[in-house]
């Protein structure tokens, strides 16, 4: 796993920086095969925080990007929006073979005579 991170225009300490890897941390579990987390945070010119969180997996890109008066609370509602696109991928995939497999015992013609 490679995690990037961008700061323009703006020093972040060594408090914030562990803050927002802990939260990154969910979405690590969340996600089989991360291969790049991209962390962009910049600072507008009347003071409000702009963070952009990029997942990349083999399949998959997730992408949020939120803008408040703190870093830390829009590293909470990225991560929020993170993990609902991420549990409606995985749910939508999971209705899919679900649905598959509904069509195909439909399909299926048994033989009264076959034993079971």
């Amino acid at each position: 796993m490679t995690m990037r991170f961008l700061f323009r225009g703006i020093e972040i300490d060594e408090k914030t920086r562990d803050y927002i890897l802990k939260r990154i941390g969910r979405i690590e579990k969340l996600v089989d095969k991360v291969t790049i987390f991209e962390v962009e945070v910049s600072q507008d010119k009347k003071g409000k925080f702009r963070v952009e969180v990029m997942v990349k997996t083999p399949h998959d890109t997730y992408r949020a990007e939120e803008m408040t008066e703190s870093v830390e609370g829009s590293t909470d509602i990225v991560i929020d929006a993170l993990e609902i696109q991420i549990a409606k991928k995985k749910t939508k995939s999971h209705d899919l073979k679900l649905r598959g497999k509904r069509s195909i015992k439909k399909k299926l013609v048994v033989d009264k005579a076959a034993r079971f």
